[in-house]
């Protein structure tokens, strides 16, 4: 998702972050080492693709053994670093929390999609951390999950907080039109059934059944299903790893859920050195 400059930046942030005017153990070691990062549970790995760029900042080189998206388990060793020992010791806990943290979202994004049985498509959401949204996002895709808008340039989405400064869900479309680039797709939250017809004859690309029951969400896709083939229906709020069984019974395009980010933990690896 970013390009290679981008990822050695965010790196270059992430290390100013930890090591601030220096690490005080670098003065200590002058000689190479080499260390393995031993996975401490199971899961999906995520964040190989950011991690191999320290090789470009910090002298040290990697032996990867996985890859992003794949399944490991308790005990696999995911890779191997080695170099300078002042330079892999510093870059030790960032590298680290990446992997933990991006692998930690992989996995929870797994558990969602594997339950859609390739039925609908699970999305993320803009419910991500502060300057953190590509590399969560990115994070998530690693586990299967299709991303949703990556900002509010990235498709145009007409929220209740929108809606309510205009006459209509009609008027606010037509006005959006005239000033959005022609190949920019619109998205209407719609909180009950008459809103998502309104939001589909105003045309609408797409239409997020926002909080919507079970039965409101099948009776809008039974009206597009004969009127709008070609808008496509997405469902959000509270979507849980419980209920997607009854999405999925909804005939809905797709879920979207922040939880897939905001609700992750970090996988736990650990560091070893070899003597």
């Amino acid at each position: 998702m970013l390009m290679k400059h981008q990822i050695i930046e965010f790196l270059k942030n992430a290390l100013n972050e930890d090591i601030g005017r220096g690490d005080l153990a670098r003065n200590l070691i002058n000689k190479n080492a080499k260390a393995f990062i031993r996975a401490k549970s199971e899961g999906i790995v995520a964040g190989i693709e950011y991690i191999k760029h320290f090789s470009d900042i910090a002298d040290v080189k990697f032996d990867f053994y996985f890859e992003d998206g794949d399944f490991y388990k308790k005990g696999d060793i995911i890779f191997e670093v080695y170099g300078s020992a002042k330079d892999l010791l510093s870059i030790e806990r960032t590298m680290l929390n990446i992997l933990q943290h991006a692998s930690g979202i992989a996995s929870n994004a797994y558990e969602f999609v594997k339950l859609t049985d390739g039925k609908l498509k699970i999305l993320d959401t803009r419910k991500t951390r502060p300057l953190l949204r590509m590399f969560e996002k990115y994070a998530a895709k690693c586990g299967g999950v299709t991303n949703h808008r990556l900002g509010l340039d990235d498709c145009l989405m007409l929220k209740d907080t929108h809606l309510v400064l205009f006459n209509s869900i009609n008027e606010a479309i037509k006005i959006a039109r005239k000033n959005i680039p022609f190949t920019t797709k619109i998205e209407v939250e719609a909180e009950n059934v008459e809103m998502a017809i309104e939001a589909m004859k105003a045309g609408a690309d797409i239409v997020m059944c926002d909080n919507m029951d079970f039965e409101e969400i099948k009776k809008v896709v039974e009206y597009r299903n004969r009127n709008h083939k070609g808008v496509f229906l997405e469902a959000s709020g509270n979507v849980t790893l419980e209920n997607i069984k009854n999405y999925i019974q909804t005939e809905i395009d797709a879920i979207s859920s922040g939880a897939i980010i905001h609700q992750a933990t970090f996988k736990d690896f650990s560091m070893k050195m070899k003597g």
